[in-house]
């Protein structure tokens, strides 16, 4: 028999329908609040919240859940959600199996540990251009210098998409993010945002019939080619993944490229550290992702009754996992508030974890570990302004500048 959840539900101070600039700025310390008095709270939208890593893991790894309800359903305030057959809840990651089994396989090759590093001198070639560029100038923006051209101009290439349209794909993708808010996503910003999807879908509908008479190698041939053997992807699915892989492949690398950059400039002993131990590289990326990485939160649909935290939560309910928090609990990692690149183990859910772990993780690492490993290498010290971020339009937390100073080595 279930138990009852609370009578009265609050958002304990934090409504997803009332944002707190203060609270983006340094989101840490009300997590830290939750993770230790609420880690697991039932909010007035029925949802419920977790912040601790275990449960998180659990969640993820363990029990039965997907992104939508049981019967097929995307609930209204999940990420993506708000119906079945609106532009993000047709993307992959908005599936749950067989439909997200059957088309993540279509595009998952390009995507390997295999696939990331056969990319990795074309990413070097990239970087050494942009950071021979920024660092003559002494001081520079390093997001529009090195964090978005990197991962843009790779997925661009990727799928076959002309790079002289990313600064098109610069202003559109950053807006188009938040489709993800679901039901907290209204009025006036909601018109705005589905007009820049419009803007999206009308530009690859031109692309995809234009690639239809000159197949090549890239990811949208691969999605026409399957588009066209018959019954493993309809036109809609194909227009729809060849968005999402654009909006999905680089929006989030420019946030790790950024705030990655932003705390090993914060931290000037571990900037020094791994400036004179190259070999921390690797390490170095995996303790941005946990520290601060750009995705805060994920959600899951229970499709069972569960158990978490002493209360039994009902199928088809909503669960919001802060990944953030559980990157920074203490149950899981030692001193958790302290940056060390060479943290090992480091289990973070940066990515999140089990069928629907993000399915660019190696190829974000790789751009990562190429664009701030070059940085660091080529400079002798990098300080920025301690004035507090821009943020950029994204629904995640992408700073929209950085200004750096380097000198040089």
């Amino acid at each position: 028999m279930l138990r009852t959840p609370q009578a009265e539900p609050s958002w304990h101070g934090v409504d997803p329908e009332s944002p707190n600039a203060e609270r983006w700025d340094d989101p840490f310390p009300s997590l830290a609040w939750f993770r230790a008095r609420a880690p697991v709270n039932h909010t007035p939208a029925q949802l419920w919240r977790v912040y601790r890593y275990a449960d998180c893991v659990r969640v993820l790894r363990e029990l039965p859940c997907g992104v939508r309800r049981t019967d097929g359903t995307a609930p209204g305030n999940a990420m993506g959600g708000g119906g079945s057959n609106g532009a993000g809840g047709q993307f992959m990651l908005q599936q749950d199996p067989p439909t997200h089994t059957r088309l993540r396989k279509l595009v998952a090759k390009a995507f390997t540990p295999r696939a990331a590093e056969k990319l990795r001198p074309r990413a070097r070639e990239i970087v050494r251009g942009l950071v021979d560029e920024a660092i003559e100038q002494r001081e520079f923006d390093l997001i529009a210098g090195l964090a978005l051209p990197l991962p843009s101009q790779l997925i661009c290439e990727m799928l076959g998409v002309p790079s002289a349209d990313r600064a098109r794909f610069t202003r559109w993708t950053g807006v188009a993010t938040h489709l993800l808010r679901g039901s907290y996503l209204a009025g006036e910003e909601r018109a705005r945002v589905e007009a820049t999807v419009q803007e999206l879908a009308g530009y690859f509908n031109a692309l995809i019939e234009e690639r239809r008479k000159h197949l090549g190698d890239d990811l949208i041939s691969t999605l026409i080619r399957a588009e066209e053997a018959g019954d493993q992807l309809s036109p809609t699915e194909l227009l729809i993944q060849s968005i999402g892989l654009l909006v999905a492949g680089f929006e989030t690398t420019i946030g790790l490229i950024g705030l990655g950059a932003k705390n090993l400039i914060d931290h000037p002993d571990q900037q020094e550290r791994l400036r004179r131990d190259p070999s921390l590289t690797s390490s170095a990326i995996e303790e941005c992702l946990r520290f601060e990485g750009p995705i805060g939160m994920t959600t899951r649909v229970l499709h069972a009754d569960a158990n978490l935290d002493v209360r039994t939560i009902p199928a088809n309910t909503t669960l919001w996992l802060s990944l953030w928090s559980a990157n920074r609990d203490p149950a899981q990692f030692p001193n958790p508030d302290a940056f060390d690149v060479a943290r090992t183990p480091n289990p973070h859910l940066a990515f999140g974890a089990g069928t629907h772990a993000c399915l660019g993780m190696h190829l974000a690492r790789m751009e990562a570990q190429e664009a701030l490993g070059a940085l660091v290498a080529r400079t002798k010290s990098l300080a920025r302004d301690a004035a507090p971020l821009a943020w950029g339009a994204s629904v995640f937390r992408v700073p929209a500048a950085l200004r750096v100073r380097a000198e040089l080595a």
